[in-house]
């Protein structure tokens, strides 16, 4: 593997991207080749055989992973980010789009079947739903069930995205397969001297965009690799699948490396420990590793004979720690103020006596024929 780029604390300014391309190339080759032979074993080693081979099923998929040296996000988000990709990742044209969009559902419908938007496109949206017929209508289990399973990807209004949760539930929001996606469906604004106007809110109107903006949102969020960020330290994203070249999988890693570390990962390059690359049975090869553990060291590192180190020592000995001047000034302030406890007097504890092994052993030698003869007692009232 090439030596990973060395990252100066001194330096604040952030590279657009510290993956070598040439490395990501490799690796992708090196692991489109193993999972292509690793696919071919597997067929021909299988019992039954299938006669009707499907391309876009039997293509697997290829994983990005960022590890990081501290946790991306302090709480789990439900709502996926999307990085767009320079090769779409999906372009089966029989896959079934679900639209959930704000109210009214008649106009963002009349968009879909307007003549303005694209034909191969308008046949993969098989629903469009606004989010008060969603409530009503698939708000029983098997009813969400029932749509979860008729169609392939689902894209939600951002306006609404957040109440898809409490709406959808465990069904779509258990695994991150068919979360909603959000898209912008609203209307663009202009910029005027690089500003953007203020949206008019008029009375009864709706704020919509056109067919074809909503097409381009369509397509994009489709062939876009999904970003789900968690409170961890590692973070898989679907990058491509054995359907594209290696050269079209390296070019999607290397775009969702640079916006996945510079756009959702705080701390940008400084926080990254690695990234990999791995198929879902691979093991992952690596494209970037740091030279640098630590993500600051004043935070850390903690300098020996300091306060804070001494402080550590003691902690782990069971000692006191050693709380500097100012807290033992304050401390010998507050023992001042307040009043002294009261002595309370001991009772004298009784002494036990000390214990004689001789004396009890002589006590269950006794016990042991007393015993003894009240048996041979018995046998013998028994006998006559």
């Amino acid at each position: 593997m090439a030596p990973s780029k060395a990252i100066t604390r001194s330096d604040t300014s952030v590279s657009a991207s510290l993956v070598d391309p040439n490395q990501t190339l490799k690796a992708t080759k090196a692991l489109l080749s193993h999972m292509q032979k690793a696919s071919k074993e597997k067929a021909t080693s299988a019992d039954k055989k299938t006669l009707i081979e499907d391309e876009e099923s039997n293509t697997e998929a290829i994983w990005m992973t960022l590890t990081t040296k501290r946790h991306i996000v302090n709480s789990r988000n439900l709502k996926p980010n999307k990085i767009v990709l320079p090769n779409s990742l999906n372009t089966d044209p029989e896959m079934g789009i679900c639209l959930i969009t704000a109210e009214p559902q008649r106009h963002y419908k009349n968009l879909v079947a307007s003549d303005d938007f694209p034909a191969e496109w308008r046949k993969r949206v098989t629903r469009v739903i606004d989010i008060a017929k969603l409530k009503s209508k698939y708000k029983a289990y098997e009813a969400q069930r029932k749509l979860f399973s008729e169609h392939d990807i689902f894209l939600g209004d951002s306006r609404i995205i957040t109440r898809l949760p409490n709406i959808m539930g465990k069904t779509f929001y258990k695994t991150t397969a068919k979360r909603p996606i959000p898209i912008e469906i609203q209307e663009r604004v202009p910029k005027v001297d690089g500003k953007r106007v203020k949206r008019a809110n008029a009375a009864g109107a709706i704020n919509a965009c056109t067919a074809p903006q909503l097409c381009g949102e369509i397509e994009r969020a489709v062939g876009a690799a999904l970003v789900n960020l968690s409170p961890t330290t590692n973070t898989a994203i679907r990058v491509g699948h054995t359907g594209l070249t290696a050269e079209q999988s390296a070019a999607n890693i290397n775009a969702a490396a640079r916006v996945l570390v510079e756009k959702f990962c705080p701390g940008k390059w400084k926080n990254v420990r690695s990234i990999y690359v791995k198929g879902n049975e691979t093991v992952a090869l690596p494209i970037y590793q740091t030279d640098e553990l630590w993500l600051d060291e004043q935070k850390d590192i903690v300098a020996d004979g300091s306060e804070e180190a001494k402080a550590l020592e003691a902690k782990a000995s069971g000692e006191k720690a050693n709380v500097g001047k100012k807290r033992k000034s304050l401390e010998g302030a507050a023992e001042e103020t307040s009043p002294a406890p009261k002595k309370v007097k001991k009772s004298k504890a009784a002494k036990l006596p000390e214990s004689d092994d001789s004396k009890l052993n002589k006590e269950i030698a006794d016990r042991k024929a007393a015993l003894k003869k009240q048996k041979k007692a018995a046998k013998q009232a028994l006998d006559v």
